[in-house]
């Protein structure tokens, strides 16, 4: 089997497994709810209490002030702190989107750093916010799991074949040695290494609160869902016990929510007298108000954030906020189209839902009339194809297409149109009516232009796609097996015939969806016509402008090229993982930069890849928030300026500026390469790095130290800004000569500079101050000695900076640019495969050993 087909194999396997989780639990759902009448369960919803409603509100306010609190030891962990008020919108934001999209450290990290970032917070920050947060539910939910299991080891006796005893004793040994185990490396201060990375405990008072704060969001979230049990329920902390096994099984699924599979945990551990179907009534009003409650209000506040960006009285209304908010708030824009695409594949299924399920109907129409009988059968139509349009619409959505906004638009009026048609529904009428208010004010995050079919859906979208059309089957058999199947239910026409109805609306609805899929696996693809000009030869015409040293490295070969359709400007990328990956600026006429940017990320969707821009400058940034990114500073360009600067220190080594063709020194040059690859200095890196290859170092300058006549260093030169700006790429040197000998080479390097009329000098990037062991973890060095260009001749971040910091540069801020719903964790993690070109297992161990 090929490392390629490995690593598609890797790729999806989380989502396959993902998949038959899903599947599993929804099969093991209906086995547990097989004699339950699904009419008998919105009785039993509509039967709660308000006591009891009121009681799961205020324990799910309670659990989301207690998860807030998790972002506020997170920040003290790696020693940053932020205001009361965008912590809580951070975290707020970050959980109620994550507990309901699912992978929820994932896409709350993607929530958060968008809005830390705006507040000086880095990637690598944010990342371990996301990793501390991970951990800490991760470790809570399992040792109040435990604990619980420990002192009631009945919650759980059905589903082991151990006794009572066993359980206990096995429990509370685990929780006993864990617990044993954090509270000694908060107080020794030790570290713990799992897979490579490093982990540290808080100290013990912050320990200690992060306890109190895990305690509370698990008893708060537990009782939220215990509160609306039916007569027969075990005790609290007995249901504490099962709960937090129900979590933990959901959040290790990756099942978005954990659907299925945390209903079918709590349902299959309750005690025998619990009635199923009130037990379901229960969770699905859980799920409601713990889940799509706080979603719901987050939306609702992107929502009104961007009616006040956009003015009017609404505008005027909310223009009186704290200043301090308002950079959180503006970062808010580009998760519209992510957040508008996923609401409208929930209203999709929603509307497939209710055309399954007669109880929800009311009899508002007079029965036998025939006009009442065609409206129903139209409503329920209508709904369906509203429906699947939805589904389908979704992906054009998160795209920013405007087309796909408006469309969403008309699409859920016609959905409240048609549930008014069947029978009155007008519960559903109001929640798409809702929706539709929601979408309003988002029109202007919508500015992209072009076809909603233009190639964008890929595996992922069809196996999604498949999971919803085997649930909502598996959900119209499950309310309507009760009536018997014969062929006459297809031709069946009364107002009383819901079951007919939902079997014809079935059938359009999945009719409609398999000629859309059709439509996409068999339309032609489009060919390119006539030979385009070798497009290594169009880049080097335009790289004769650029303004950044490092555009030089789209010589390499190792990377794509998208040119502008004028020719006159292009963007160098990578692909990696399922990843665009774009280097630098583009390069060229800044005026194409942003129609240049909407072309990569138009042709990444096309190919099912998600865009990512790494070492962006500040000079474009409004191009990339415009175009939905995310901003996360990652380092700073140390630029010498060059003016005034004294001679180089005397030395008994000799300099010497070599001009191209090489030929006659490539052997020697490759023995300098070769000796500083196999010392202790580093590895040959890639991407954001020059290939050593006689067709590269071809193209410029090179810069060589001698001592007596042989080279002992040496560093290519690259030109920009008509040369009044030069930079260094390949920086190598003979090991026994030392690292110091770098100094020597840059100090001849930027005196030749100056010589030939050269203002500034690049040193390339270094990453940022503070990047310590202290504040993210020795893991991130780990990561710097493989990202940053030279990284590898240092010991850590702080030297690599510390020794750029010594010719007095000036440091221009440099950016990766993520789209929503990517974790800045994975990216870095990638980019040091992608930089290093090596896997990340051989990764890990490189880097740990050196």
């Amino acid at each position: 089997m090929s490392g390629q087909t490995l690593q598609v194999l890797r790729r999806a396997f989380p989502i396959l497994l993902g998949a038959v989780l899903f599947a599993m639990g929804i099969y093991a759902l209906l086995h547990l709810l097989r004699p339950v009448d699904s009419g008998a369960i919105l009785q039993q919803i509509k039967a709660t209490p308000w006591t009891a409603l009121w009681g799961a509100i205020g324990g799910t306010f309670v659990a989301y002030v207690a998860l807030a609190f998790y972002d506020v030891y997170a920040l003290r962990y790696i020693g940053k702190s932020l205001s009361g008020g965008i912590v809580a919108l951070g975290g707020f934001l970050g959980y109620a989107f994550g507990n309901t999209i699912g992978v929820s450290v994932v896409s709350g990290g993607a929530v958060r750093y968008r809005i830390y970032s705006a507040y000086g917070l880095n990637a690598f920050e944010v990342a371990a916010i996301s990793g501390y947060i991970g951990l800490a539910l991760g470790t809570g939910l399992t040792l109040v799991g435990l604990a619980a299991l420990a002192v009631h080891p009945h919650a759980v006796i059905g589903y082991l074949p151990y006794g009572p005893m066993t359980v206990r004793v096995v429990a509370g040994g685990l929780f006993a040695v864990s617990v044993a185990l954090i509270v000694w490396m908060s107080f020794a201060d030790r570290r713990l290494t799992v897979m490579g990375y490093q982990l540290r405990m808080p100290p013990p008072r912050d320990l200690g609160g992060q306890v109190i704060v895990v305690l509370l969001d698990i008893a708060s979230a537990s009782f939220a869902l215990w509160i609306l049990l039916p007569a027969g329920k075990p005790d609290f902390a007995t249901f504490v016990a099962i709960y937090s096994t129900a979590m933990m099984v959901g959040v290790l699924s990756h099942v978005p929510g954990g659907v299925g599979v945390f209903e079918t945990v709590v349902i299959g551990t309750l005690p025998a007298d619990v009635p199923v179907g009130d037990a379901a009534a229960a969770l699905l009003l859980f799920r409601l108000i713990y889940y799509l409650v706080p979603f719901a209000i987050g939306f609702l506040i992107v929502a009104l954030n961007e009616a006040r960006v956009a003015g009017g009285w609404v505008g005027r209304s909310l223009s009186r906020l704290p200043a301090p908010m308002q950079p959180a708030l503006s970062t808010l824009h580009g998760l519209v189209p992510s957040l508008t695409g996923l609401v409208a594949f929930g209203y999709g299924i929603y509307l497939l839902a209710i055309t399954m399920i007669p109880s929800v109907r009311t009899d508002a129409m007079a029965e036998g009339d025939l006009i009442s009988t065609l409206l129903r059968e139209g409503g329920t139509l209508a709904s369906a194809v509203a429906g699947v349009t939805l589904l389908i619409i979704a992906h054009g959505l998160a795209r920013r297409v405007s087309s796909a906004y408006w469309l969403a638009i008309v699409t859920l009026l016609g959905g409240a149109a048609g549930a008014l048609l069947d029978g009155g529904n007008w519960p559903s009428a109001l929640v798409l009516s809702l929706g539709v208010l929601a979408l309003l004010p988002l029109h202007k995050s919508f500015d992209r232009h072009g076809p909603l079919t233009q190639g964008v859906f890929g595996p992922r979208w069809f196996l999604m796609m498949t999971a919803v059309v085997c649930a909502t089957a598996a959900f119209a058999y499950y309310v309507n097996r009760t009536v018997p199947y014969t062929t006459d239910l297809w031709v069946e026409f009364a107002p009383d015939s819901d079951t007919p109805r939902a079997l014809r609306s079935g059938l359009a609805a999945s009719a409609m969806l398999l000629f859309f899929c059709l439509f996409l696996a068999l339309r032609p693809t489009q060919q390119r016509s006539g030979s385009a000009p070798d497009p290594m030869v169009r880049a080097a015409a335009i790289l004769q402008q650029t303004q950044d040293p490092a555009g030089w490295l789209a010589l390499t070969g190792d990377k794509k090229l998208l040119f502008s359709e004028q020719n006159d400007a292009f963007l160098m990328y990578a692909v990696y993982r399922g990843r665009w990956v774009a280097f630098g600026d583009p390069i060229g006429n800044p005026e194409r930069f942003a129609s240049l940017g909407a072309q990569f990320i138009d042709q990444a969707a096309r190919a099912n890849a998600r865009p990512v821009l790494y070492g962006v400058s500040q000079a474009h940034l409004p191009i990339w928030t415009d175009l939905g990114f995310g901003m996360n500073r990652i380092g700073d360009e140390a630029i010498v300026n060059l003016k005034g600067r004294g001679t180089t220190p005397p030395t008994d080594l000799t300099f010497e500026v070599l001009h191209p063709p090489h030929t006659h020194v490539f052997t020697e040059l490759k023995e300098v390469s070769d000796a500083w690859l196999h010392g202790a200095s580093g590895q040959d890196k890639k991407f954001s790095v020059g290939l050593f290859a006689p067709e590269y170092l071809s193209n410029f300058e090179i810069a060589v130290l001698r001592r007596a006549d042989q080279i002992v260093a040496f560093a290519n030169l690259l030109p920009a800004n008509n040369g009044q700006t030069q930079g260094v790429d390949l920086l190598r040197y003979r090991p026994e000569e030392g690292a110091e000998i770098i100094g020597t080479l840059l100090s001849h390097s930027m005196a030749y500079a100056a010589e030939t009329g050269a203002q500034y000098f690049s040193l390339g990037i270094a990453p940022l101050a503070g990047l310590s062991d202290k504040t993210v973890g020795r893991t991130w060095n780990q990561f710097g000695r493989l990202i940053y260009r030279h990284g590898g001749a240092f010991d850590s971040f702080e030297a690599l900076r510390t020794f750029k910091q010594g010719f007095d540069p000036e440091w221009h801020p440099r950016y990766v640019a993520l789209p929503p719903n990517v974790s800045p964790l994975v990216i870095m993690s990638d980019m040091a495969s992608l930089v290093s070109g090596l896997p990340r297992r051989q990764r890990l161990r490189q880097s740990k050993a050196s």
